[in-house]
This record gives C-alpha cells, structure tokens and sequence, in this order.
C-alpha cells in the first residue's frame, strides 16, 4: 500500500473512485455534500470580526453564511485535509518542486518568479469570485452536485470543459509541458 502512495503520478481513475468514495460517504455519514468555497467566506468574515465587527453585523452576505453557525465547522476541517493531503502526498511521494517556473509557462510568458506567481494569485481570485458568484466551487458544483444527477451540476461541468480547454490552448499556445 505504502509503495502506492508513494507514486508521484496517481491514475485518474483511481482518484475519480477515491472521490466518489468521499462525496457519497460524506452524503451518507455526514449529511453533507462536498464543497470548499464556503469556508474562505468564514475566513474572510473571522477577518472583518477582528478588524472591523459592525462591518461584520451590517453585512447581509456574511450574516446568510454565519447566522448561528460556528467559525470551524466540518467544511473547515475538509479544506484543511486538502493542504495536509497535498503536503503528506508530495512528501510520500518525494516529489520536490525543480523549479520555480514551469517549463510551459517559461516557454509561453518568459523566466520571471514574480509574473507567475502574480498571475497564479490573480487566477485564485478570479476563481473564488467566480466560485462565490456561481454559489459553489468545482467540488460542490461538478464532484456534489454531478454525482446527484443534478442539472446544475452537469451545466457546470460542460462550462468547464467548453471554456477550459480553449482558455488552455490560448494560455499556452507556444508549448507543451515536458
């Protein structure tokens, strides 16, 4: 078992099933679907309670998320397994980061640690705005909502992949990763 783990490469598939084993179990024990994006709302309210309380009070979209619910909660508990698993995994597995631009991005928009990292921060706002607009993220909309046959769901997830992969193609026209 240990020897699987410490592949650096893992098959879909063998995810795909692993993930379903977590939604449907999660559905079933928990009574909760999948999902992540809910907990940075948290955060972000837990911010504005320490530096600015009324703004907190006076806030309709924070008071829908937080009325009588606790700080950390099961989802807060769910996004950090996601940073533990990605850490344990990239030490099991022993991969270690060989450079600070991947050769793709090298290739597609230069050497500089500054732009990369610059631009792979402005994609996670974009990503959670879009997250929050949308009322979900990828695991609640396509992993939660798509294994309980909802329309919603499956809409997503053709989005994803209609607009993904030519956003992908555009983004990295020049090469291809090695």
């Amino acid at each position: 078992m240990l020897k699987h783990l410490k592949k650096e490469v893992w098959s879909p598939y063998v995810v795909g099933v692993f993930i379903a084993i977590l939604a449907v179990s999660s559905l079933f024990v928990f009574q909760k679907t999948v999902g992540a994006s809910t907990t940075f709302v948290k955060l972000a309210a837990l911010f504005w309670s320490a530096v600015d309380p009324s703004h907190l009070e006076e806030n309709p979209y924070y008071r829908t998320y937080l009325n009588g619910k606790g700080w950390f909660d099961w989802q807060m508990l769910f996004v950090l397994g996601i940073f533990l698993g990605a850490f344990l995994s990239s030490k099991f597995s022993g991969a270690v980061p060989r450079r600070k631009v991947p050769h793709i991005w090298e290739v597609n928009w230069g050497t500089s640690v500054i732009k990369r990292r610059t631009a792979a921060f402005m994609g996670g706002v974009i990503l959670m705005f879009g997250a929050r607009l949308a009322g979900g993220c990828t695991s609640g909309h396509a992993i939660s909502g798509g294994f309980q046959l909802a329309l919603s769901g499956w809409i997503f997830m053709m989005g994803v992949f209609a607009l993904g992969i030519p956003t992908a193609l555009m983004m990295y026209r020049k090469g291809r990763a090695l």
